[in-house]
């Protein structure tokens, strides 16, 4: 990010998508006008424009885009150019039907919208690496380009294609991973019904298989691991091909906690000078802690990154188009929302998209200039807000300051815990991840969101929330942190399998059984909505155990049911730290209530402030920054000493009005 905030002259990036295609030319020198006006320092070009700037195999129309970036340019707008092959134009199709989308029912799904495309198939690779080649190629030296930006949101329409391209190339992927027959055959325990593979040519995709039945447990986990392997290669080679003719840095815009793919893999295999990790965020307006979501999300970000600044490509003004209900922004929240993402690291705040579009699917996704044009709140709004990203460009580059509390995530136990032929429908990864963390985020304690080989030196507390694989390094790492001094918090379902996805048998939670100190029995999920009491903190739901403790000391045990007795939440002393065990999925409350004690030895960014009003530190060489969002209806008092950028009040305190936001550079 660093090259890019340097090709912006030391700012924050600062804009949208934008489509000029979709306009007439007489309205793109209006648009730099507004641009400007707005404080927009660099937009997202062409992600959607493979069918006009290839309209035919081969033949390539660039000249409009010629004109939009010389416009550009010359308005001081840089540019993140896109290399178009987001979603293949309908020539193409028509040309390679074998490249569409086939589902798991076998059924090839038809062009009509976007994305619409298998990442195994040779013939879209030929089209997209060739098209960003010639896009590489024209515009390397381009002075308003600064970034590339590769395909877009890989995977959002296409999460896994069912083909027979795709099943060759998932026999390929096996053959690397396994070698042998009998090595895949013991990974997925295919004695199991009969299931013994004996030629490489049996192999397929887990598609639609007999009524009332499940797939092959090991299968499905690999194919989930081949499917983002796929997208990641295809990539690769998008990639490869702008580097063939340019060394300016690139992205990809991922998504968050988006399933299909598994960013930390992702992340691991880009460069660091080269490569900036970008994310799309955009709130459920139907969620009530939606704005802890996007924290999570956020701090997630972050540690894909390494703890580098990172780029926000997109996120919304006001409402989007395709929730059920989409709900417009609040005053203020916009700006709250832009804000938050900031404060955690990012540099810069982009926005899907620059002009509301007047037609397509799309049409009713809010923008940054909005149907009713200038003469609206929303486009003071942005301008307000183009001002006040401009006001504290002096963060880019620092960083957050190091977090005391990391919450381990995984994609491949995430995929492998929500398979089907489980105990609980109800047991979701997600979701508890996110209920630790907001008994953080609503303390103001910083959090690291880690995968499991990700540094465990320096937090002071580890959360895994139904971490329910895991290979045998990282149990031994997570052994080691508790020994030399750590809090470990480890929930129900964690530690159950091996990476192959099978049971570690002598009792669950199998890996995880004596470093925690408890011997669990037999699992007994909950009905839905049935609670159940403890003899501590209230109660828990979804999840009860019967078991028993074997060295660690029950803090709560069950108080009814056939669990009754049995310990639900336990506290074990390992070396010089702790390891907490966590059976059942706490009600808020009561998770609170455990969260005074695990955390009580944490400090917050800043002490004294009332839930709902957010803090975070990012610090550089020369100064740091408090970020304040305040979330609240009521304003409050910061007693911290230095200058808000935002308005110039230079001392202490500083008051942060209701909806409000400051960002202090301390003294």
């Amino acid at each position: 990010m660093a090259a890019v905030t340097a090709a912006l002259g030391g700012r924050l990036a600062f804009g949208a998508d934008y489509n000029p295609e979709q306009w007439p030319e007489e309205v793109w020198a209006e648009d730099v006008a507004l641009m400007r006006e707005a404080g927009v320092t660099m937009v997202s070009l062409g992600i959607f424009s493979w069918a006009l700037l290839e309209p035919e195999p081969g033949r390539f129309d660039l000249g409009w885009l010629d004109r939009v970036l010389t416009l550009l340019h010359e308005g001081g707008i840089a540019v993140d150019l896109a290399t178009a092959t987001a979603s293949p134009p309908p020539w193409f199709l028509q040309a390679h039907p074998e490249a569409a989308l086939v589902d798991r029912a076998g059924v090839r799904r038809a062009f009509g919208s976007r994305q619409a495309y298998c990442a195994s198939s040779p013939a879209f690779r030929e089209a997209a690496t060739r098209l960003a080649g010639v896009m590489a190629q024209r515009y390397a030296d381009h002075p308003a380009v600064v970034m590339w930006h590769v395909s877009n949101e890989y995977a959002d329409h296409n999460w896994h294609c069912y083909c027979d391209v795709s099943a060759a190339a998932f026999r390929d992927w096996l053959q690397a991973r396994y070698g042998t027959l009998d090595a895949l055959n013991a990974a997925w325990a295919t004695a199991f019904w009969s299931q013994r593979y004996t030629a490489w040519e049996q192999l397929q995709p887990p598609r639609e298989v007999s009524y009332n039945s499940f797939a092959n447990p090991g299968q499905q986990l690999d194919w989930w691991r081949f499917s983002s392997d796929a997208q990641l290669d295809l990539f690769r080679a998008e990639a490869a091909a702008v580097r063939s003719h340019s060394d300016k840095p690139l992205t990809t815009n991922f998504m968050g906690f988006f399933k299909p793919l598994d960013y930390r893999s992702w992340a691991a295999d880009h460069g660091i000078d080269d490569y900036v990790v970008s994310n799309d965020h955009y709130l459920i307006a139907a969620e009530p802690d939606r704005t802890q979501h996007l924290a999570m999300t956020a701090d997630l970000l972050r540690s894909l990154a390494g703890g580098r600044p990172w780029l926000l490509m997109e996120h919304s003004t006001s409402a989007v188009n395709w929730q059920p209900r989409n709900l417009a922004k609040s005053p203020g929240e916009m700006r709250r929302n832009s804000f938050q993402h900031l404060a955690r690291g990012a540099d810069g705040a982009m926005f899907f998209q620059w002009r509301a579009s007047r037609g397509g699917a799309e049409k009713f996704h809010s923008a940054m200039v909005p149907h009713a044009g200038t003469d609206s709140r929303l486009w003071r709004d942005v301008v307000r807000l183009g001002e006040d990203v401009a006001a504290i460009a002096e963060v880019a580059g620092t960083r957050v300051e190091p977090a005391s509390v990391a919450l381990l995530f995984d994609w491949p136990s995430w995929w492998a815990a929500t398979h089907d032929s489980h105990p609980s429908v109800d047991v979701d990864p997600l979701r508890t991840a996110r209920a630790w963390h907001h008994v953080c985020w609503s303390r103001n304690i910083g959090v690291d969101v880690v995968g499991t080989t990700d540094p465990l030196d320096g937090y002071r507390v580890v959360v895994l929330p139904v971490q329910y694989l895991l290979d045998d390094p990282t149990v031994a790492r997570l052994r080691a942190f508790a020994e030399a001094g750590g809090t470990l918090v480890v929930t129900y379902f964690s530690g159950i399998v091996d990476e192959h996805d099978q049971v570690r048998l002598g009792g669950y939670p199998g890996a995880l059984r004596d470093l925690l100190g408890v011997r669990i029995e037999e699992f007994h999920p909950l009905l839905e909505g049935e609670h159940v009491a403890l003899t501590r903190t209230g109660e828990g739901r979804i999840w009860s155990e019967l078991g028993r403790t074997t060295g660690a000391e029950a803090w709560a045990t069950y108080a009814v049911g056939p669990c009754a007795g049995s310990p639900a939440i336990t506290r074990h002393a390992v070396g010089e730290g702790t390891a907490w065990y966590v059976g059942t999925e706490l009600t808020a409350e009561s998770l609170a209530e455990l969260a005074e004690e695990v955390l009580a030895d944490v400090e917050p960014v800043t002490a004294g402030l009332p839930e709902g009003v957010e803090a975070v530190r990012r610090v550089g060489e020369q100064a740091s920054y408090l970020f304040v969002v305040n979330h609240t209806h009521e304003a409050v008092i910061l007693p911290v000493d230095g200058v808000d950028l935002l308005n110039g009040n230079d001392g202490a305190p500083h008051l942060v009005k209701a909806g409000d936001v400051a960002v202090i550079r301390e003294s």
